[in-house]
């Protein structure tokens, strides 16, 4: 076969090549940008170029960005042998691998010599000791926007062991050393506030406990750089002005020195102790606070609806003096407020107008005699049996609607004392909620779950006129006001429910009936939420339901999912968003199409913004994108 070359073949137009090449390779880097922007929102060419940090992550793997100080100087205070310093490193260890953070262990001199910008966040566990190289290096480091998580006296005795007083307290935390916690007790209550980034998810009220080996530490406030997050005193059982006692017993405090952040706890976090519920909320609280310093974003659900501190029922349990009732009703009307009558069957059977008269003021719910004890001992024996139980609500229940034409959602135990019978037999006979005087561990109400079935457990969070007027003997309305007020203080720094109880022969008196005008001025004037037992209720049951999780997303994005895994449709939902840096330009985006839309507000320059979520269905999740820019000082 010939093969026969020809003069003229296919021409191939080079530059129409390389155009065509161009073309492609711009194609492609705007594809690659636009789906970097799809998923890290807001960026700069400039954060694609590689720098000489992660240039040295690529070879030598990720450097860690987080140092726990092992202190020789603090080991040399310690008794000879203690492997206390020791053993408190090791728990840090343990909490922050569970975060996935990367830590080394550094020594004195590190901190005294090196340059320490390198790190995101400086741990200083119990650290008595330092010398005064290490406290100026430190110093420098926070001003200079670096943060420090830190426990105990910190630098409170020289490098010799000699005593120095408390001047880093003073000085960089912004706090005074008032006392030391005994060892008279196996452990000491501390509870929490709520409504704050570190306690976010954590109950509002709840009562860390701690063990007293280590002698843990209490001390004021004096800065307003510096907020308080937590306190010793137990309202409970210790004596004193409790607005007083709360100011001068911080175990937990967070604030700012220059452009650093800090954390301050008063005790070590090995010394948490107790029930399942204290080491996970203790985790919880511990993992928000390493965001925090880290300025990592914090979502969460604040206990109230928008715009309230802290929240309030008034309840009024019918009891001796029925009548006595008539002196708050025009009160009620003139208040406007939402209220909740306990009514006893007695009442029902002697005076069913009264109760239907009732009825028309507020909500009415059932006191039920389900038995009493003799000591905590003889709960078991001396309340009644289940199936008594369900009987003996199910006829108060049935009593009362049948009287006030209403339907009755909630009950108070006769005697204030319930057990797992209890709420089996509330549940059987579709309750909603139960008000009890048991010892609470919170100052929010809990939800109680038994199987799929859940009921809203309220515990009392204050003083009564019984504890006021009869125990107390206080018969001058001032002093009477002035107790409850000490309450609602307390609360109100807690961010909880104030959960009061009148009864028509103690508080509901003539004489002294117009306290109750004054406290509900009071709860209006500090921006509580007052509402009835089943207002409280309602609220819980969507909010208890919602999870929620936030990620960043890059440098200029955070995302946040927002989940109902309920049965029920949730409304006007509002999540809080600590972004945990100041930022502008914000807007809000879904990750897929179609989602229904959420709105947003914030102002420029804070760090603080609401998400605003309507018809949240029921196994509904949604993925949100909040893109905003950075300010820049």
């Amino acid at each position: 076969m010939e093969i026969i070359k020809t003069k003229y073949g296919l021409r191939i137009n080079f530059v129409f090549l390389f155009l065509g090449g161009i073309i492609i390779l711009l194609s492609s880097v705007l594809i690659y940008l636009f789906v970097l922007r799809g998923v890290f929102g807001k960026f700069s060419v400039y954060d694609l170029l590689p720098t000489e940090q992660t240039i040295k992550n690529f070879f030598y793997g990720k450097t860690n960005d987080t140092a726990i100080l092992y202190s020789d100087y603090t080991q040399n205070v310690l008794p000879k042998g203690s492997t206390w310093l020791i053993d408190n490193i090791s728990t840090w260890k343990k909490f922050l691998s569970n975060l996935n953070v990367n830590f080394e262990i550094v020594d004195d001199k590190k901190i005294e010599n090196e340059d320490l910008s390198s790190y995101k966040l400086i741990i200083l566990p119990g650290i008595k000791s330092l010398s005064d190289k290490e406290v100026i290096q430190l110093k420098k480091y926070l001003e200079n926007g670096g943060s420090i998580f830190a426990t105990g006296g910190i630098a409170s005795y020289s490098t010799d062991g000699k005593w120095k007083g408390w001047q880093f307290l003073n000085e960089v935390f912004g706090i005074n050393f008032t006392k030391e916690i005994g060892v008279n007790e196996i452990y000491k209550i501390h509870t929490l506030r709520g409504g704050l980034p570190l306690t976010a998810n954590v109950p509002t009220g709840f009562p860390l406990r701690v063990a007293t080996w280590d002698r843990p530490m209490a001390v004021e406030v004096l800065d307003p750089r510096t907020t308080q997050v937590s306190f010793w005193y137990n309202y409970k059982t210790e004596y004193g002005l409790v607005r007083e006692e709360i100011k001068k017993t911080a175990g937990i405090v967070y604030g700012n020195y220059g452009k650093g952040r800090f954390v301050w706890m008063g005790f070590e976090i090995n010394s948490v102790i107790g029930s399942q519920d204290d080491y996970v909320y203790f985790e919880k609280l511990f993992n928000n606070s390493v965001n925090w310093l880290t300025y990592s974003p914090i979502g969460y659900i604040k206990d109230w609806p928008t715009g309230f501190n802290a929240a309030a029922i008034l309840s009024f349990v019918i009891s001796d003096n029925a009548n006595n009732i008539k002196n708050v009703l025009p009160l009620i009307i003139k208040e406007n407020i939402p209220v909740t009558f306990f009514v006893k069957p007695e009442l029902v059977k002697s005076n069913p107008d009264l109760v239907k008269e009732l009825s028309e003021y507020g909500e009415i719910a059932a006191v039920v005699d389900i038995g009493y004890l003799t000591s905590v001992s003889d709960r078991i024996n001396k309340l009644d049996s289940l199936e008594l139980q369900i009987i003996k609500i199910s006829d108060a229940k049935s009593n009362l609607e049948k009287i006030s034409g209403r339907k009755i959602k909630g009950m108070i135990p006769l005697y204030g004392l319930f057990d797992q019978n209890t709420i089996s037999a509330a549940i059987k006979n579709n309750l909603k909620y139960l008000i009890t005087d048991s010892l609470t561990d919170r100052s929010v109400p809990k939800t109680i779950i038994r199987r799929k079935d859940r009921i809203l457990g309220i515990t009392k969070t204050a003083r009564d006129d019984y504890e006021v007027i009869r125990d107390l003997g206080l018969s001058q309305p001032e002093f009477q006001f002035y107790s409850y007020q000490e309450d609602i203080d307390r609360i109100l720094f807690e961010g909880g429910l104030y959960v009061l109880k009148f009864h028509t022969d103690y508080q509901l008196q003539e004489e002294y009936v117009g306290v109750i005008k004054d406290l509900i001025s009071e709860l209006k004037l500090k921006y509580f939420w007052i509402g009835s037992a089943s207002d409280i209720q309602s609220w819980y049951e969507k909010k208890d339901y919602v999870e929620i999780k936030t990620e960043k997303r890059g440098n200029n994005r955070v995302a946040i999912k927002v989940s109902n895994p309920g049965n029920e449709l949730i409304n006007n939902l509002v999540i809080h968003v600590d972004m945990n840096e100041n930022v502008k330009n914000i807007t809000l985006d879904s990750e897929i199409i179609g989602t229904r839309p959420a709105s947003i507000q914030h102002s420029n320059g804070s760090q603080i913004l609401y998400l605003y979520i309507d018809r949240l269905d029921a196994g509904e999740s949604r993925i949100y994108y909040l893109d905003y820019d950075k300010v820049t000082s």
